[in-house]
C-alpha cells in the first residue's frame, strides 16, 4: 500500500493534511468528553433532591406510625404525616426524573458534538485521501509490468485524469498517439501521469 507521495512537496502536503485530520477528530472528541464532564456534574442537584424526599418520606412516615400508636385518635393524627410523606416521595420521583434527562443529555449532546465534525472529515477528507492511495497503490503495481504495457497504462490513466490543456502540451493529439504506440509520445503521458500523483518513474 502507498500512502503518500515520493516527491517532497506532495508528500509534505499529504503529512499536513492527515495531521490535522487526526487534530481535528482529537480536538472535537475531547470537547465532547468536556462537555460530557460539564453535564454530568449536574446531576448532583436531582441526587440532592432524590435523596431529600426519600429522607423527608422515611420521616414523615415513621412519624405517622408513632402517631398512629397514640389511642383513639391515632389514625387521625397520622393522616397529615401520610399526606406528607407523599409529597417527599412526589420530590424524590421529581429527583429522579431530573437524574434521567441529565444522563441523556450527557450521552446525546456529546455524541452530537463528535459525531457532526467527524462525519464532515469522513465526507471530505478521507475520500479524497482514499482514492488517493488506490490510485498511487495501483500506479506501484504496474512496476510489475514490462517497460512498454506500464507506459501504455499510465498513459491511458493521463488521458483520462489530466486536464486536456496539459495533454496538448505534451503531444497535439495524445489519444492518437496512445492509439498509433507512439513510444516518444507514451513515455510523456506516462511521466505526466505521475508528476499529477507526485509519484517517481524507478
Amino acid at each position: 500500500m502507498k500512502l503518500y507521495a515520493d516527491r517532497p512537496v506532495r508528500a509534505l502536503f499529504q503529512l499536513a493534511s492527515d495531521a490535522l485530520a487526526v487534530l481535528w477528530v482529537y480536538l472535537w472528541v475531547n470537547a465532547a468528553l468536556d462537555l460530557r464532564a460539564m453535564i454530568g456534574r449536574l446531576d448532583r442537584p436531582g441526587e440532592l433532591m432524590a435523596s431529600t424526599g426519600q429522607g423527608f418520606s422515611e420521616h414523615m412516615d415513621s412519624a405517622a406510625e408513632q402517631a398512629a400508636k397514640v389511642p383513639l385518635a391515632g389514625e387521625t393524627l397520622a393522616v397529615p404525616f401520610t399526606e406528607m410523606s407523599e409529597t417527599g416521595a412526589s420530590l424524590t420521583a421529581a429527583g429522579d426524573s431530573f437524574r434521567e434527562t441529565v444522563a441523556s443529555l450527557a450521552t446525546t449532546l456529546p455524541l452530537l458534538v463528535a459525531a457532526v465534525p467527524i462525519l464532515l472529515v469522513a465526507a471530505t477528507w478521507l475520500p479524497a485521501r482514499a482514492r488517493w492511495i488506490a490510485r498511487a497503490t495501483s500506479v506501484r503495481r504496474t512496476g510489475k509490468l514490462s517497460p512498454q504495457a506500464r507506459s501504455r497504462l499510465l498513459a491511458l490513466r493521463a488521458l483520462t485524469g489530466v486536464a486536456p490543456a496539459r495533454l496538448a502540451a505534451v503531444h497535439p493529439d495524445p489519444a492518437g498517439a496512445w492509439r498509433s504506440g507512439d513510444t516518444a509520445a507514451l513515455e510523456r503521458l506516462a511521466a505526466l501521469e505521475l508528476r499529477r500523483m507526485g509519484l517517481r518513474s524507478r
